[in-house]
Order: structure tokens, then C-alpha cells, then sequence
């Protein structure tokens, strides 16, 4: 039987590569639309419906390994994950995660976690948390040519300082910080800026006041692109689910049934059946 095909997305066959100057060149255009990933099969998948940029997120962490935040997730981590996906050779841009203690200790040591990203997991770009503490590494990167996204507003690398995973962004203070971090995400020279878990008037606002796209992920509908967890938007990630996401298919009840079946016939001796023997 031959490999089935990828064709699902309306144009999957005549997509060309997309890069971070494509990204970048889509403000106030066509919306971007980003989807995690964090292996080869699932990359295959995402791919093939045309989406713009594959997501090798540091969420592995706790929708794959279990951890109860992402500040547990290492280099070694995110180049196994990253290297998995890029062996699916998507038309997608391949962004990876920073992990946390990975960018903002020293310039140095930024820019040598994202080389190793690039150079060893084949990552096309990488984003990293934080907004003026590490403007100066965004620049460093950007100058060693390794294109960067920005991420600002709930960082959950930082939700021990945040008290937890909550919305920032909330008083007039902190929405100013908010646009802070972001404007200084733009002038370390990034392609696109996530913005996460901010009332959508504060997301429309600094996307209005932004040159770069903004993709929002529990934002609002103003930014410039959207970005959702693949085991969220399936009902994969049982534990909880949050506020800004949605469950398009609950692929999860689908999976246990398809288990239970299993269990079923293996017990009663209808699996395998003659022709699933040789």
C-alpha cells in the first residue's frame, strides 16, 4: 500500500516555503495561522493543511512529558523535538522554543542554545520569552542571522513570578508594560511577536501599533494570526483546558473508544482475525 497522500489543504502541493520574511511581510494582510508540533507524524499532519507556521513549542513539556509547567522542558528537549519535526521537511516555517534559563542569562549563551537549535535540531527560527530584558539578545540573534519571535504578555516560563498562569495585562500600568515588551521585541529587530493571554482591547491595541505581525493565543481576534496548541484543539490534553482555546474535534473520546474496542476483542478472540494474519 502506497504512503497516503498530503493534500488535504486547499493548495498543499503548490505551497511554497514559507519563510520568516513571509511572516513578516503578512501584517495587516492575510492572516498567519501557527499549530504546535513535536513529532514527525503529527508535523505531517499539520503541514498538509496548509498551515503557515509549525510551532515546536516548549507546551511539549506538559501536553507530552507530563511536567505541571514548561519551566521543567531542556535544551536537549526541544533539540530532540525540533529534529523530529524538521525530519518532516514542512512547507511550514519550523519555530522553536527557547526554553526556560536558555535565553535571558547572557547573550552569549542565547546565542549559542539557538545555534544548537538551528544547527543540530534544523529549527528555521526560534522565539523566546520576554520583552525588554531581552531586547538586547533578540539583536544578538538577529545579527548572527537566526530569524526570532517574540513572546510576550503571559510568558508561562515566568508563572512562578506571575503568581501562576494569569492574565496580564489587566490595569492601565500593566497594559503599558505589556506594549512595552512588545515595541521592545520589534526594535531587537524580531519578525512577529506572540502575544498571550491579554484582554483582547490591549492585543487590537498593540497590534495597531506594531510593524511586526502579532499572533495571538488567548489575545483577541485583532492580532495579525492566531496559535493553538495541536493536543488542545483535538481534546488531546485531558488535564485542563483553557479559556482561549478551542476543541474543533474530540479526538480524545475517539481514542479511547478506539482503545476500549481493542481491549474488547483482543478478550473475546476477535482480534486478530484471518486477515490480519499472514
Amino acid at each position: 500500500m502506497g504512503a497516503p497522500s498530503a493534500s488535504y489543504g486547499p493548495d498543499a502541493d503548490e505551497r511554497k516555503k514559507v519563510t520568516a520574511t513571509d511572516i513578516l511581510s503578512r501584517k495587516r494582510g492575510k492572516k498567519i495561522v501557527s499549530v504546535t508540533a513535536y513529532d514527525y507524524s503529527t508535523a505531517k499532519l499539520v503541514d498538509s493543511a496548509g498551515i503557515d507556521i509549525v510551532l515546536v513549542g516548549d507546551s511539549l513539556g506538559m501536553v507530552v512529558l507530563g511536567y505541571p509547567d514548561t519551566t521543567r522542558v531542556t535544551m536537549d528537549d526541544m533539540v530532540h523535538h525540533t529534529a523530529a519535526v524538521a525530519r518532516a521537511w514542512p512547507k511550514a516555517l519550523v519555530v522553536a522554543d527557547l526554553p526556560f534559563l536558555a535565553a535571558g542569562v547572557s547573550v552569549r549563551d542565547t546565542i549559542g542554545n539557538a545555534g544548537r537549535l538551528v544547527r543540530e535540531a534544523g529549527a528555521e527560527a526560534v522565539k523566546l520569552e520576554g520583552g525588554m530584558r531581552v531586547r538586547d539578545e533578540i539583536r544578538a540573534l538577529v545579527d548572527c542571522q537566526i530569524p526570532v519571535m517574540g513572546h510576550v504578555g503571559l510568558t508561562p516560563q515566568s508563572i512562578h513570578a506571575f503568581g501562576g498562569f494569569k492574565v496580564q495585562g489587566r490595569t492601565q500600568e500593566a497594559a503599558e508594560q505589556v506594549l512595552r515588551d512588545a515595541v521592545a521585541v520589534q526594535e531587537g529587530g524580531a519578525f512577529a511577536v506572540v502575544l498571550e493571554g491579554i484582554p483582547s482591547r490591549l492585543g487590537e491595541r498593540i497590534t495597531r501599533e506594531l510593524a511586526i505581525p502579532t499572533i495571538g493565543i488567548g489575545a483577541g481576534p485583532g492580532c495579525d494570526g492566531q496559535v493553538l496548541v495541536f493536543h488542545d484543539m483535538l481534546h488531546l490534553f485531558l488535564d485542563f483546558t483553557p479559556k482561549f482555546t478551542k476543541s474543533y474535534v474530540e479526538v480524545g473520546d475517539s481514542i479511547r473508544a478506539a482503545l476500549v474496542d481493542f481491549r474488547e476483542e483482543v478478550r473475546d478472540g476477535q482480534f486478530p482475525a484471518a486477515e490480519h494474519c499472514y
